[in-house]
């Protein structure tokens, strides 16, 4: 099968698209034939060796030439011992690992719901289990109201819906192209960059926050907020220092699929596709979402 690879770690070009053995699944695993997979920060900061230098995030070792890739919808076409209520031709989405590849195997997954497309179904899994994980950790509930830094993207598109369906409301900050995206999802906009702070003070008190972009704004989410407890960042490694909370250690998946796909049945929960790429397009996918302003999902098509 072809796969995408990468044999050292750095930029977006060290991936490239490689013959490679097709996988097969172990005991409670399914293997799908892929038809898109999602694109998320965590994949590039795994190829740049992030996770292997880095003291505050768990070690994460590979062994290279390694595959790329966690997310991805596909047709069911094996499946591993002690599996059952799944089989093959049915169309899942879901978790795994090597994903930007032609045969993935997937350790957690869900069916489809009706009407979504395999590209559509590809950007759910991780930015799902990310935003239900960020929004129980920092302890926000109904009637209070969250503050997201970097709102605009599929973490953030994720958290706005399901606190707007929770009865959480949500100050989202963006670029000024993203404005009228972050009031369609139930969010009260406003910019980032020179005087955003005041920016959000005038929008009334924050009870909680979330940095999802990495920006360097942990000092001003824990002002605006006056306790460094209810900040949390999934994109700033030194949030600590500060006394916020980084949250980067993976919840429970098979769950957040679930909740996922109730959502998104009602008619509460969708991310859209901003860019497709191909397998062989893979680096410029990378690159991309390393470059950020992304409003909603990136996902790479088989």
């Amino acid at each position: 099968m072809k796969r995408v690879s990468f044999a050292e770690f750095g930029g977006p070009d060290v991936l490239h698209l490689t013959d490679a053995e097709e996988p097969h699944p172990g005991p409670g695993q399914i293997r799908v034939a892929v038809r898109a997979a999602g694109v998320n920060p965590v994949d590039w900061r795994i190829r740049s060796g992030q996770f292997q230098k880095e003291r505050r995030t768990p070690h994460r070792p590979i062994t290279l030439p390694a595959g790329v890739g966690q997310d991805a919808s596909g047709v069911v076409d094996e499946v591993g011992e002690g599996v059952d209520g799944v089989e093959a031709g049915d169309h899942v989405f879901g978790r795994g690992s090597g994903t930007y590849a032609e045969f993935a195997v997937l350790s957690a997954w869900a069916r489809m719901p009706g009407g979504l497309t395999f590209e559509e179904a590809a950007g759910y899994p991780s930015v799902v289990e990310t935003a239900l994980r960020v929004i129980r950790e920092v302890g926000v509930q109904s009637g209070q109201t969250l503050l997201v830094s970097g709102a605009s993207g599929g973490v953030g598109s994720a958290v706005l819906q399901i606190a707007r369906d929770r009865g959480i409301a949500v100050i989202g900050t963006a670029g000024a192209a993203n404005q009228d995206y972050l009031r369609s999802l139930g969010a009260t906009p406003t910019t980032y960059g020179e005087g955003w702070v005041e920016r959000v003070r005038r929008l009334g008190p924050v009870d909680a926050a979330l940095d999802l972009a990495g920006s360097g704004v942990i000092r001003e989410l824990v002002e605006l907020t006056g306790d460094p407890r209810k900040v949390i960042s999934i994109a700033d490694l030194d949030a600590p220092d500060l006394g916020a909370r980084y949250s980067g250690v993976t919840g429970n998946v098979p769950e957040a699929l679930t909740e996922a796909v109730g959502l998104i049945s009602r008619g509460r929960l969708h991310i859209p596709v901003e860019k497709t790429y191909a397998l062989a397009e893979a680096a410029a996918a990378h690159a991309d979402s390393q470059a950020g302003h992304t409003r909603g999902r990136r996902v790479i098509v088989v």
